[in-house]
């Protein structure tokens, strides 16, 4: 057996639990961190380790992500024998209807994970922000003999949306797994919805839960496996975060305006790699200030911009005062507004004087597009 891998990635998850962020783009082409995508944090871990043969499946509103990715030339996948393929999102070939899970999205691509020639297979939600090298987290899994290898970190599950919740021995193996959807303080061991496992084992999985009806791959595989014992946890100790809500995607952002987890992020030998955009510098003007925040190329400042994170091409006008918060690509503050606690989507402007204020656990959300 080869130790190459190979990664499947699911483009789509709670793009409803979004509100207006996700009309017109899936979960994985979020905007994130200044002048990525969700979907570059995936792609740059898969092929920083190796894994360069990379299915992409797809459910709704992709035509964004498949703009960012292109051929995968910004992440050298544009390549002869390997590279990206993008699957539709429809589960049969003789039927019309999205695929209902996991399982029926992995059966409908078993050829192409059959023909492949690497051995392991990466599964991978495309909501995670994390800098991963999976050549570790796969001498870890062969050097334990475990069927399959569950990524997690340690989190507080401070939001509704499900959470599957690891319990693991002295020695790492999974003893326990469930999922959770009440919000609580205390710290857990909470799996990334992240997975090596063997290419045999995955497509005997895949074959026996599909001809039965099932289509969750955590409640009617993992769950049912854990009593096996060969289901082992590895620990992601460094930022890893799970965006699928719009409160998760601004504390999980603003978390990146900290040294140490930018470092994390971007700082190590793996790099991140996004689609390049030729841009121009930022101009601060004289009266610009600008106090511990993230600022993409191509901006022009003259007003305050403080613990706040700005796309590229935005532009602060005099007087204007920015607070905690996100401001996407192509924005337009006009002089002597204000915003606090605001995400505004792409290419919104928003007039002069006004005053937009949102709360720390409950942000407001302007749609892409809007005039303010």
């Amino acid at each position: 057996m080869n130790t190459k891998m190979m990664a499947i990635l699911f483009a789509s998850g709670n793009e409803n639990k979004f509100n207006d962020l996700t009309i017109h783009r899936t979960t994985t082409s979020m905007p994130f961190a200044g002048r990525y995508r969700l979907v570059d944090f995936a792609l740059s871990s898969f092929v920083n380790s190796g894994a360069t043969r990379i299915g992409i499946i797809t459910r709704n509103n992709y035509s964004s992500l498949m703009d960012h990715i292109r051929m995968g030339r910004d992440w050298d996948l544009n390549r002869k024998n390997s590279g990206i393929a993008v699957f539709p999102p429809f589960g049969l070939n003789t039927s019309k209807e999205m695929y209902k899970g996991k399982i029926e999205a992995l059966y409908t691509i078993l050829d192409f994970i059959e023909k492949a020639p690497e051995d392991y297979v990466i599964l991978s939600n495309g909501n995670i922000a994390a800098n991963i090298d999976y050549t570790k987290v796969l001498e870890r899994h062969i050097e334990k003999g475990a069927d399959l290898t569950i990524l997690c970190h340690k989190a507080q599950c401070v939001n509704s949306s499900k959470r599957v919740i690891v319990g693991r021995d002295k020695k790492d193996f999974v003893n326990d797994l469930y999922s959770v959807e009440v919000p609580s303080q205390d710290l857990k061991l909470v799996s990334l919805g992240v997975y090596v496992v063997a290419k045999d084992i995955l497509l005997n999985w895949i074959q026996q839960a599909y001809a039965r009806g099932f289509v969750d791959f955590e409640t009617d595989i993992l769950f049912k496996e854990v009593k096996n014992g060969k289901l082992l946890a590895y620990e992601i100790t460094e930022f890893a975060a799970i965006i699928d809500d719009v409160k998760t995607y601004y504390a999980e952002s603003m978390k990146v305006l900290d040294f140490d987890i930018r470092e994390q992020l971007f700082g190590g030998k793996n790099k991140i790699f996004t689609k390049v955009k030729d841009s121009v510098p930022t101009t601060y003007g004289e009266k610009a200030v600008v106090v511990n925040s993230l600022i993409a190329d191509g901006c022009t400042i003259n007003g305050t911009v403080i613990n706040s994170i700005l796309f590229r091409n935005v532009k602060v006008e005099d007087g204007v005062v920015i607070r905690d918060s996100i401001v996407m690509e192509d924005g337009t503050i006009m002089e002597n507004s204000q915003l606090s606690h605001v995400i505004t989507d792409k290419r919104v402007t928003v007039q002069p004087g006004r005053e937009l204020k949102g709360l720390q656990t409950y942000p407001i959300v302007v749609v892409k597009n809007k005039v303010v």
